[in-house]
């Protein structure tokens, strides 16, 4: 009830990523300061804010980018579903999660209530002795509830939130206690007794990975937790500053302002993540952007001086112009405890000289980075790389996509290396032999689980046929995900690819087969004799990705046909199949077929997919996705190595789900 209280009593306020420190109460996103602002005056301002961002009108900016576009995973039960926007996924129009906590009245009309926001169908029981009474009996939920996470207001698929569970406890929960029946003594409630480590696991469940933006209001449980007891204080801290999302230049300010003032907050940040930024979300042109001087070069260094134990850094294009050459050498060596960086898109020149600079002979001989992703980075010459990766001595994820990597730079990593992620996606300096080599001798490529070696057949080819035939015998039983978009094959590669379909989840084949070649992964041969195949053993593919397969090369009669293996009900857990953009654009032509075949099309951005439907058997487990190795991913197919396990949203679910390779 005390939380609940404070729910109500904040629920007007706006949410931000920095609270006030302990002893404070928390502060108000557009009122920032040690004392709490009353709650008209924050109203005020969030009318205020709300009115400017509904009222300006957008101009073009001809000094920044292109658009911002972001993707970001939806949070349903259907596979390979996003949600895109060419602004981005927090815009004030986009189907948001709403911690506001809706009015119901206690009473008979309780169950009608929730009807009406079709959060979950509820049962009555009647008592075991007296089966025909009416009086004493209790409401149970139906067989179909899924879980907090699949609690729905409104029509929509809400966060854990205290507001939830309260409406669902009205439900079929016992009556609430009278609080003031319930004597307990300051620090002495049971879960204020909960070893720290519990307590914040506990509390971290109510976080939710998704950046305010300053008009939709996030983590209210949370913020109410502050003002709860000193236990829950401190706990509820930890959870809130070691993960902070920065999804414009406002907010970041605030933080900054916020970290200087209580430098003790700064310590407990963990990740600086700018995946979600957005320059164009406050300001409309270039000028006045940098005019407010919110996010700059200075203000960046002197982020990350007050947070000296910072761990992953991660941030895209539209920051390249702000990481000077101070800032680089600070995230590269002044930072003991930084294991991720992500540097996805920065192709700027700016960027490209800071970080010439700052790679010296000087360099000591090991550095702390676990996991290091410069997809992308298109401008960054071949002398960044020989002389980072021979440094990174517990290196584990490796994504340098489209960048001028060679042979030499990466035959140049550490033995001691341990490499599970490895992208080397269309890199043109990279040789056919050299790869092969790196997989087969170096001890650091032993242990990988997923591997990306596409190219795009129109402008690069990397392997041809006698390359493929060499490279897959040589690919460790380890992998999950194995990408071969754009490499020269034939059918004598079906063979060799069989025995990876027994462990790998998901794989992209190249160029030059028959979907009938392909077929051959999911069934034996016909000419098999009885025992061959009764030793058959299923494939446990979950992604196939046939978008190399352009045009008449894929025969949509075929895939259809009833010999074809791909698209019947005995090929799970084969779940997507990725197409080419021109098939794509037929297949979308036959939904109603795809339909009838438990089959639907998904698309975002330049990529399509075919997505088997959920089956509607209750005793068949739905499998969401999800996976370790997908550091927090859910959907299938992705081109870019997360460094940090989050949320897929942002420019970095564009690079990863949405764009061409």
């Amino acid at each position: 009830m005390v939380i609940l209280h404070h729910l109500n009593t904040f629920a007007a306020m706006e949410n931000i990523q920095a609270p006030s420190p302990p002893i404070t109460p928390p502060a108000h996103q557009e009122c920032l300061s040690p004392a709490l602002p009353s709650p008209n005056e924050c109203d005020n301002n969030n009318n205020k804010t709300m009115g400017e961002a509904q009222t300006r009108q957008p101009s073009p900016d001809r000094a920044s980018r292109s658009s911002f576009s972001s993707i970001r995973e939806n949070e349903n039960t259907l596979t390979q579903t996003f949600t895109h926007s060419k602004i981005s996924h927090l815009d004030v129009d986009e189907e948001v999660v709403d911690d506001r906590t809706p009015e119901v009245t206690p009473g008979p009309s309780t169950l009608n209530k929730v009807d009406t926001f079709s959060m979950i169908q509820t049962q009555f029981r009647p008592p075991v002795t007296q089966p025909n009474s009416r009086l004493r009996g209790y409401v149970a939920p139906a067989d179909s509830f899924q879980g907090w996470k699949g609690i729905q207001v409104r029509g929509k698929l809400a966060s854990r939130s205290f507001g939830d569970l309260t409406i669902l406890n009205n439900v079929w929960g016992s009556p609430p206690k009278d609080p003031r029946s319930v004597k307990i003594r300051p620090g002495e409630a049971p879960i204020e007794r909960l070893p720290a480590e519990i307590l914040t696991a506990i509390i971290s469940l109510l976080f939710l990975d998704v950046p305010p933006n300053g008009v939709t209001r996030r983590n209210i449980d949370l913020m109410s937790l502050l003002l709860t007891s000193k236990t829950l204080h401190l706990a509820t801290l930890s959870t809130l500053y070691s993960q902070i999302t920065i999804p414009h230049s406002r907010i970041f300010h605030k933080f900054l302002t916020h970290i200087a003032e209580h430098q003790t907050l700064g310590t407990i940040v963990r990740r600086l993540d700018f995946c979600h930024f957005n320059p164009s979300q406050l300001f409309s042109t270039a000028a006045e952007r940098s005019q407010a001087r919110n996010l700059t070069s200075e203000t960046l260094l002197r982020c990350l001086e007050l947070t000296p134990n910072l761990q992953e850094f991660l941030v895209q294009e539209h920051i390249d112009q702000d990481l000077s050459v101070d800032v680089l050498r600070k995230l590269f060596l002044g930072l003991e405890r930084m294991e991720a960086l992500d540097f996805c898109g920065c192709t700027s020149t700016f960027f490209k000289d800071s970080f010439t600079s700052i790679v010296t002979a000087d360099w000591p001989a090991q550095l702390s980075i676990r996991r290091l992703s410069l997809h992308k980075c298109l401008t960054l010459p071949s002398t960044v790389f020989e002389a980072i990766l021979p440094r990174l001595t517990r290196l584990t994820h490796l994504d340098v996509a489209g960048t001028r990597i060679t042979d030499a730079a990466l035959m140049s990593i550490p033995y001691t290396a341990r490499i599970t992620h490895l992208n080397i996606a269309k890199c043109k300096l990279l040789s056919a032999r050299g790869v092969i080599d790196f997989l087969a001798n170096h001890p650091a490529a032993q242990g990988l689980v997923y591997l990306s070696l596409a190219t795009d057949a129109r402008s690069h080819q990397l392997f041809d046929v006698q390359d493929i035939s060499e490279l897959i015998p040589i690919l460790p039983a380890t992998l999950k995900s194995l990408s071969l978009k754009g490499s020269k094959m034939d059918p004598s590669h079906i063979d060799l690819l069989r025995p990876l379909t027994k462990h790998l989840e998901e794989l992209a084949i190249g160029r030059s087969l028959l979907l009938e070649d392909v077929n051959r992964l999911f069934v034996p041969d016909e000419t098999d004799d009885i025992e061959k195949q009764l030793e058959w053993v299923p494939h446990t593919l979950k992604f196939l990705d046939l978008s190399d397969l352009w045009g008449n090369e894929l025969d949509l009669v075929y895939l259809f046909n009833s010999r074809c293996a791909i698209m019947k009900p005995f090929s799970a857990p084969l779940e997507v199949v990725e197409l080419a953009e021109d098939v794509f654009r037929r297949v979308v032509k036959s939904s109603a077929t795809l339909q009838r075949m438990g089959w639907r099309t998904s698309e975002v951005g330049s990529r399509g997919w075919m997505v088997r439907q959920k089956s509607q058997d209750p005793s068949v487990r739905h499998d969401d996705g999800s996976r370790g190795w997908k550091m927090g991913a859910e959907a299938w197919g992705m081109r870019k190595i997360p460094v940090a396990r989050a949320e897929v949203g942002g420019m970095y679910g564009s690079f990863m789900f949405g764009r061409k390779l």
